[in-house]
């Protein structure tokens, strides 16, 4: 399907994936709002959408909370044709033990990628389903099905946002709903797994050393690929780098 003239959410849009997919869909012609926790590099990336002539609006603030979900999808609803949205954001805090991290530390990694996903749901859902329909894409990690010392706390919410997805689409079939596992990225996320404490540090500057990174953009041109080639063939299911 055409991505032209339709408007998009994505989440954790300031850097990364997140900054390359925000583009990508500019390049195909795609409005996009933007959330991220840093609002000048947010700004950033939406003046360079507009540059390519489409309508972007940066919404900063935390992805979990109330107020950001609301504001995201009424600035979609506020330019119009509101086709769905991408929920990206994620926080990693990669090394120590599950039970060592910190209530602070389990909290931001769940509410980035748990509850986070869930609030934008929870307002970007009526919408698309009043209207008919629409997609919904959740970022997943290999991380939810394989239990590695040192990123307890992101694979049990990854685990937690996959089923999440699932969740959604066994329960509103019009809208179209994945998961969307981009493989090993090139990002902040892995030069924080680098820089780690104890063992899971070797196991990143592995993927570096054998040279399995792939960039951002890569990633973000195969989910757009993915959009715009019949995308509801992955309803409740996960859509890999590869089936693009």
């Amino acid at each position: 399907m055409s991505l032209q003239g339709q408007t998009w959410v994505v989440t954790g849009a300031s850097r990364g994936i997140g900054r390359a997919l925000a583009l990508e869909l500019a390049r195909a012609g795609a409005n996009v709002v933007l959330g991220a926790r840093g609002a000048q590099a947010l700004e950033a990336v939406a003046q360079e959408c507009r540059a390519l002539g489409v309508q972007a609006r940066a919404v900063p603030g935390d992805a979990a909370s109330d107020q950001t979900a609301q504001f995201l999808v009424k600035a979609a609803k506020v330019i119009g044709n509101f086709a769905g949205f991408v929920h990206n954001a994620g926080v990693l805090h990669p090394g120590p033990a599950l039970w060592e991290l910190s209530e602070a530390q389990f909290d931001e990694v769940f509410g980035a990628n748990v509850k986070a996903a869930f609030q934008l749901a929870r307002y970007a859902y009526p919408n698309l389903v009043r209207q008919g329909g629409g997609v919904a894409v959740f970022v997943g990690s290999g991380a939810a099905s394989r239990n590695v010392p040192g990123w307890g706390a992101y694979g049990a919410a990854k685990a937690a946002e996959h089923y999440l997805a699932f969740q959604l689409a066994a329960e509103e079939p019009k809208v179209t709903c994945f998961v969307y596992s981009p493989g090993t990225v090139d990002t902040d996320m892995q030069r924080q797994g680098r820089e780690a404490p104890g063992p899971i540090a070797a196991m990143f500057q592995g993927f570096l050393e054998q040279g399995r990174l792939r960039s951002p953009e890569e990633t973000a041109r195969a989910l757009v690929r993915l959009l715009q080639n019949e995308p509801r063939r992955f309803h409740g299911r996960i859509a890999t780098y590869a089936d693009a």
